[in-house]
């Protein structure tokens, strides 16, 4: 029970927070023997910072509906995100069962984390369609274990010189479809979890959603702080932990 317990305050934190929660993951699953079930797991608590994203982001994403150059930029967003996705669907899989994949990985999040220390101030904040077509594909290829969606979205609109307050904003915004999208698509596989006791996954599920709202305003702090660059250290700290120690 408390192994459950354990990953849904994990992915609560890392979903959000730019230190990639399919990375942790799937580190945290190995470390605790959890790997048969892992998918399963993983999909039960990707549903519950799912349904966070969008008890934190409720009023925005009301505003979003009323706003119609930003439901076309989402759309953009998340119709190439989609493409990559489904296009590299057995690639991606793939990269779930090496742990030096996802160490890697971590240590290029980490760079592009550390890199937004020069662009923290930018102060543009109208979106663009080209913002849409570069977030779309960087978020694509968060896809990959041990790269951070938060971390290299936020970042890829910082570098184009949005303000930070937009970039935290419509990057998640961006997300709750994909988010959503992956989880439907993943829906067969979810009853697999049900060979297994079903009040662990709910504890999993639910302290994945609570984790991930205190994690979004932890965030959001650090963005308005312009630390966002310090989970860089920490990620390439973690993929040398990672390398050294998770076989």
């Amino acid at each position: 029970m408390l192994k459950y317990i354990f990953l849904g305050i994990l992915q609560g934190l890392t979903e959000f927070l730019p230190v990639s929660s399919s990375g942790h993951l799937l580190i945290a699953q190995k470390i605790l023997g959890l790997t048969s079930e892992g998918l399963a797991i993983s999909i039960i608590l990707h549903l519950g910072t799912a349904i966070a994203l969008i008890i934190f982001f409720l009023k925005d994403i009301l505003k979003m509906l009323r706003n119609a150059k930003l439901m076309l930029l989402i759309i953009i967003v998340t119709a190439i995100t989609g493409v990559i996705g489904v296009s590299g669907k057995d690639f991606f899989e793939g990269l779930f069962s090496s742990t030096a994949g996802v160490a890697v990985a971590l240590v290029f999040t980490g760079i592009i984390l550390i890199l937004t220390k020069k662009f923290m101030h930018a102060q543009r904040k109208d979106l663009r369609i080209k913002d849409a077509l570069v977030l779309g594909l960087t978020q694509g290829i968060a896809i990959i274990p041990g790269i951070s969606r938060s971390g290299i979205t936020i970042s890829t609109l910082l570098f184009r010189k949005v303000d930070r307050e937009t970039s935290f904003r419509f990057s998640f915004l961006a997300s709750i479809p994909a988010v959503l999208g992956a989880t439907i698509l993943e829906a067969k596989k979810v009853s697999s979890a049900f060979s297994f006791d079903i009040r662990n996954f709910a504890l999993g599920f639910i302290f994945s959603l609570l984790t991930g709202i205190c994690s979004l305003w932890i965030l959001k702090i650090i963005i308005n702080k312009a630390k966002l660059h310090y989970f860089g250290y920490y990620c390439i700290f973690a993929a040398i932990m990672t390398l050294l120690f998770v076989k």
